[in-house]
């Protein structure tokens, strides 16, 4: 649901929200009282009254500690944050996601929250969450908010076609997937649509379930891109089944995710693989009778595994209010909280006491399923990767588009993703 789009417009956000509520830090001392910042980039109406809603129950009980909202925008986030942090304008708690702190936390904007972190906040998160946001052995974000990757299936084509309906237990294989497509394409309908206008993230992140790491860190800390058995899987099924099989539509390789739905709910598309989050747009634009279901998406050698960038709270380095703005999130990210803020975004909370939450754990709308992935939700790949946005915009990112629609084969992919890409990485490791 995120995308870091690195356009002018950035710049210009930027700017606007410089000037419209990112002042210096420190504001208010004066009187003795602390206010801090906080940019959220809670985007849905219903996550945005939550946010607001907690600050406002904050800064109730702590008069001495206000909290001013600050609102952000994913689609300039990343452009948004250098310019602040540059300028020395960047607010004191920083919401982002994991896979976008990298920069950040190697350039020393961000505080390293180690001595900050109360214990039950810190033994509160599994170490799998933890380790999306640790970079060279420092903690600058804290994961709070999950999305797996789930299939979307039109629940009475579903059925009409006997297939084995798959569960959290007893999930398809990626080669029963493949079949099941197949079996499920008719008469002017795909067994499945992936919208693969922003490749890269789902292949390396499903690419988990087949033990495909792709990145591969040596006994000198430096990391290189190698494919072999387990990194061919996603790919090459999702190839086949574009150019083989023809069960997937050709059509929403260029698409993004929420384009997709009107051809889900008209019947072109059996199923579409999505982030979790996007359960709330079909129930919002789904039309009246429309019967879908939640499923786990294909297990490889390593079960379910798939990588997850959770999104995170973090602290800049240059806040005078580090402690104050850590009891903040300590607060923002009780477990009670966290439901609040995970129901409002769709998505699931990281903490396991919140993850527990019964309404979590209900086969309506598809929370069960979601809830059964977290144990198997591990870092994404590229997480700590330095050079990886420019090996992903200028290699991988090309070559995967070419690869699924048939314009190259399995060879020049690999080619293009290691030979090429283990250039790029090797001048940010020198």
């Amino acid at each position: 649901m995120r995308a870091l789009v690195r356009t002018a417009a950035a710049a210009a956000t930027a700017l606007a929200l410089l000037l419209t509520g990112c002042g210096g830090h420190g504001d208010g001392e004066a009187d003795g009282k602390v206010t801090l910042r906080f940019q959220s980039l809670a985007w849905q109406k219903e996550s945005v009254d939550i946010n607001k809603q907690l600050v406002k129950e904050w800064n109730a009980a702590h008069p001495d500690i206000r909290v001013e909202y600050v609102q952000g925008s994913w689609d300039s986030v990343h452009d948004q944050l250098l310019t602040s942090f540059e300028g020395g304008e960047a607010p004191d708690i920083i919401h982002d996601a994991s896979d976008d702190l990298a920069d950040f936390a190697y350039g020393g904007y961000l505080a390293d929250l180690r001595p900050l972190l109360p214990k039950g906040l810190t033994d509160g998160i599994p170490r799998n969450s933890w380790e999306t946001a640790t970079f060279d052995g420092g903690v600058y974000g804290v994961p709070f908010l999950q999305e797996p990757r789930v299939l979307i299936a039109n629940t009475k084509l579903l059925k009409a076609s006997g297939v084995r309906i798959p569960t959290p237990e007893k999930p398809w294989s990626w080669t029963e997937f493949r079949q099941v497509t197949k079996e499920l394409t008719g008469e002017g309908r795909y067994g499945v649509a992936w919208p693969l206008k922003e490749p890269v993230s789902v292949t390396l992140n499903l690419g988990l379930s087949a033990g495909g790491e792709l990145f591969h860190r040596g006994a000198d800390g430096k990391v290189a891109v190698a494919m072999g058995e387990g990194e061919q899987v996603v790919p090459d099924t999702i190839h086949d089944q574009v150019n083989t099989d023809h069960s997937a539509a050709r059509t929403a390789l260029g698409m993004g995710g929420g384009d997709t739905l009107p051809g889900f709910f008209g019947g072109k598309y059996a199923m579409v693989p999505l982030g979790f989050s996007y359960r709330q747009q079909i129930v919002e634009q789904a039309p009246k009778g429309f019967e879908w279901t939640v499923l786990p998406a294909p297990a490889g050698r390593d079960g379910l595994a798939q990588g997850v960038s959770p999104q995170t709270l973090s602290v800049a380095e240059d806040s005078p209010h580090k402690k104050e703005a850590v009891e903040f999130i300590d607060f923002l990210l009780r477990p009670a909280n966290m439901v609040r803020l995970a129901k409002g975004d769709w998505m699931l909370p990281t903490g396991t006491e919140a993850l527990a939450d019964p309404s979590l754990h209900t086969a309506d709308r598809g929370w069960a399923t979601g809830a059964a992935l977290a144990a198997s939700l591990r870092s994404a790949p590229a997480q700590s990767v330095r050079g990886y946005p420019e090996w992903k915009d200028k290699v991988a990112t090309p070559a995967l588009q070419e690869y699924y629609s048939g314009a190259i084969d399995a060879a020049e992919l690999k080619k293009r993703l290691v030979t090429d890409g283990n250039r790029v990485l090797a001048r940010y490791q020198r």
